[in-house]
């Protein structure tokens, strides 16, 4: 049995987008973090005997962004950033998935957003298995990584007079996610 199916267990596993959160955060001037999350989600997890046969896929409705700042929101879904009406869907699907020591993975895949594929490299920790009050068992994994704004063509910038600019290219990807194994 591979150290995989010890810290996952082999199904698949549906995100459960009550108990998760797709988020990132950019710098915003320079010296603040500004958070955002996307309301509308849904992914899945497929893991075998063998963690080489292991994928994720996952889709984002790019409308649903959410920086709790209604003005702030409309100019990210237009085409200055995400393009949410030409580009209604961010996508990721994994290429490889391999262990990273302890209860950490190393997933690459392919990011697609705004029509643009690149590929990115996120650190995941499986947080455990549990079986829920109501019988379904569940898993729960963190995954991180950041990605350029500007290789998705996300350039909207403007220069600061202190040399900063009004928004960081690098942006972190943070998700906690929440998944239930799916029946046979």
């Amino acid at each position: 049995m591979s150290a995989t199916a010890t810290l996952i267990p082999a199904g698949t596993w549906a995100v459960d987008p009550t108990h998760s959160t797709v988020g990132f955060a950019v710098k915003h001037l320079g010296i603040a973090n500004v958070r955002g999350t996307f309301g509308a989600f849904a992914g899945s997890l497929t893991v075998g005997d063998d963690l080489s046969t292991a994928k994720i896929t996952a889709s984002v409705d790019a409308a649903s962004i959410d920086t709790a700042e209604d003005q702030r929101d409309g100019h990210l879904r237009s085409p200055e950033f995400f393009d949410a009406e030409a580009h209604p869907q961010i996508t990721f699907d994994s290429t490889s998935i391999s262990a990273a020591g302890g209860d950490r993975l190393t997933v690459v895949g392919d990011l697609t957003l705004r029509g643009v594929t690149q590929s990115v490299t996120l650190d995941a920790q499986v947080l455990g298995t549990e079986t829920d009050p109501w019988g379904n068992e569940r898993v729960a994994l963190e995954l991180s990584g950041k990605i350029s704004r500007g290789a998705y063509g996300m350039t909207f910038n403007q220069a600061l007079g202190s040399g900063n600019m009004l928004v960081s290219d690098a942006v972190r990807l943070a998700f906690d996610v929440s998944a239930v194994k799916q029946s046979a």
